[in-house]
């Protein structure tokens, strides 16, 4: 059994969705501030017995780098030196912020379809779903 962490990485805040143990399910889990973002991992990563993290790798249509692309590389190095034991994954992230207020407006959010934060979580647990289902 193990548990498997996504992250959406922006540079104001994270999105952060989990995995049900048998990795059978994402669900998301909350949104911070990208600046607390390590602090946050190294108090939660043991407590909730992730052994996988999951980083939404943002990249442009044709593939090339997008703002945030580099910034997400950097986060990878820096995670994999301060949790050498637990592996790291870019993930292609395209579409997932615009798929996940197309959700949240289907299940009947109106203007809270476009609270950046909840968009984020959302984000977060589709790009881990789809990672559970190719893995």
């Amino acid at each position: 059994m193990s548990v498997v962490l996504c992250i959406d990485f922006g540079l104001k805040r994270s999105g952060l969705a989990i995995s049900d143990p048998n990795r059978i399910i994402a669900s998301p889990l909350q949104t911070i501030e990208s600046t607390k973002l390590e602090n946050w991992l190294e108090q939660e990563i043991p407590q909730r017995k992730i052994v996988e993290i999951v980083l939404g790798y943002p990249t442009r249509l044709d593939g090339s780098d997008s703002h945030v692309t580099e910034n997400i590389r950097l986060l990878k190095a820096v995670l994999e030196k301060k949790f050498p034991g637990i592996p790291v994954v870019l993930f292609d992230e395209r579409f997932s912020s615009k798929m996940a207020s197309a959700a949240i407006a289907q299940m009947g959010h109106k203007k809270k379809s476009q609270d950046k934060s909840l968009i984020d979580q959302v984000a977060a647990a589709l790009i881990l779903q789809e990672y559970l289902s190719q893995s």
